[in-house]
């Protein structure tokens, strides 16, 4: 009972942890906000998203690693460590919101047919299966 216990507080707090940067999903940002752009400018706009975007999931990987760390040492030896977890805020937002832009600006410049390469992270790895409980 007691180890149920444990595994679904824990599960609870997990949810509270900040996503690491590869697992945040895009936004919505409708690509006609591009349309009156140039190639050129589509370029240097995505450039500009690209850097903002890397510069955030530094962020957004940080605090999902310090919030693992919190996460360790509260669940093994000090359970105020707990209150040191962020979650996901207004970093994990922005980052989503870029991604957004990316997607938008990419579809504008297909469709103006600047020929820009995007490059795409690759899928997150799906989730670790659950260990099959067994009861004594």
């Amino acid at each position: 009972m007691k180890s149920i216990c444990l595994a679904l507080a824990s599960s609870l707090l997990l949810t509270a942890c900040a996503k690491e940067a590869n697992q945040v999903g895009a936004t919505y940002v409708s690509p006609v906000l591009y349309e009156a752009y140039t190639c050129p400018q589509l370029a240097e706009e995505a450039q500009r998203v690209s850097a903002r975007a890397a510069q955030s999931s530094g962020v957004q990987d940080q605090k999902a690693t310090n919030d693992k760390v919190a996460m360790g040492v509260g669940l093994v030896i000090f359970w105020p460590a707990l209150l040191f977890t962020k979650g996901n805020d207004e970093n994990t937002a922005e980052l989503a919101r870029l991604k957004g832009q990316m997607d938008a600006i990419e579809q504008a410049s297909i469709k103006k047919r600047c020929g820009i390469t995007f490059q795409h992270a690759p899928p997150p790895p799906p989730p670790p299966e659950p260990a099959p409980t067994v009861m004594n």
